[in-house]
């Protein structure tokens, strides 16, 4: 697993040589949270995002009425996603992306369990919620060159259902018969540390970890909780040279207000930059 470069220089917004692609986990929004119920925390998402303006973002987390909220804030994005339940409820893996900037060329949700086009499946070895992945193949519009994107959110409970979900996804990773050898982006909150088993897996992969060095990613609110590390980006280029990709930057949100956060998790933005862009 290759550590990418960094930049510490300044990147222009709107810099149509880059795009800037975030990982969110806004949480679970049940009203659990006191002062950092979602009520009282999507103001300082609202603000973050028009500041931010990223072209992609993938959210982990998003009960339907988040959803609702998302689509109505977002006018500048398509937002896109289903529930992880059978009946297409519950939480999903949502992704939002810029009107403007990016054109939806597939799109898929697939199941992380042993039939991956049953609604609501899982593994055996899993906690009681249903995961899945939602996975999009984004044309850049501004440079004519296509990725595919993966947002997932693996299991909580069982490191085993993490191990399972993964291997899954890089199956599918390596097996794509539409578009091969595009890049391919894999984010999401992995409720795994980098040095656990199930992730020792992508140590043998041909993947950059573009948040190598972002430190802790979930805090959780209260001094109590243990800080981890467990949201990642990952790149993978594929075999077609003429569309690759390169990190420039990557950095994490730490905004509160008072005791306000933006999430229990600090969204990950990371800049990408299209080899060889003329």
């Amino acid at each position: 697993m290759d550590k990418p470069g960094t930049n510490q220089g300044s990147l222009k917004t709107g810099d149509t040589e880059m795009f800037k692609l975030v990982t969110f986990n806004i949480r679970c929004d049940y009203g659990q949270d006191g002062v950092n119920n979602f009520q009282y925390r999507k103001e300082l998402i609202k603000q973050k995002l028009e500041q931010q303006q990223p072209d992609v973002i993938c959210f982990q987390e998003v009960l339907p009425h988040v959803a609702d909220w998302l689509k109505e804030t977002l006018a500048a994005y398509y937002v896109a996603g289903c529930g992880r339940e059978k009946a297409f409820n519950g939480e999903q893996m949502t992704v939002a992306f810029r009107k403007d900037r990016m054109n939806l060329i597939a799109m898929d949700t697939f199941w992380l369990s042993s039939d991956e086009y049953c609604p609501g499946s899982r593994y055996a070895q899993q906690s009681d919620c249903p995961r899945t992945c939602t996975e999009l193949v984004l044309e850049d519009m501004e440079s004519k060159r296509v990725f595919r994107l993966m947002n997932t959110h693996l299991d909580h409970q069982g490191a085993k259902a993490r191990e399972l979900g993964l291997a899954q996804i890089l199956k599918r990773i390596h097996s794509q018969q539409f578009l091969p050898d595009i890049p391919v982006l894999l984010a999401g909150d992995f409720n795994a540390e980098p040095d656990s088993e199930e992730m020792l897996m992508l140590q043998k992969e041909n993947v950059m970890n573009l948040t190598q060095d972002i430190g802790i990613t979930f805090h959780g609110f209260l001094p109590e909780e243990r800080p981890e590390k467990i949201d990642y980006i990952f790149l993978f280029n594929g075999k077609d040279k003429e569309q690759q990709l390169e990190p420039e930057k990557t950095e994490k949100w730490e905004d509160r207000e008072g005791e306000v956060w933006l999430s229990d998790h600090y969204p990950i933005c990371a800049w990408l930059k299209w080899k060889n862009q003329e």
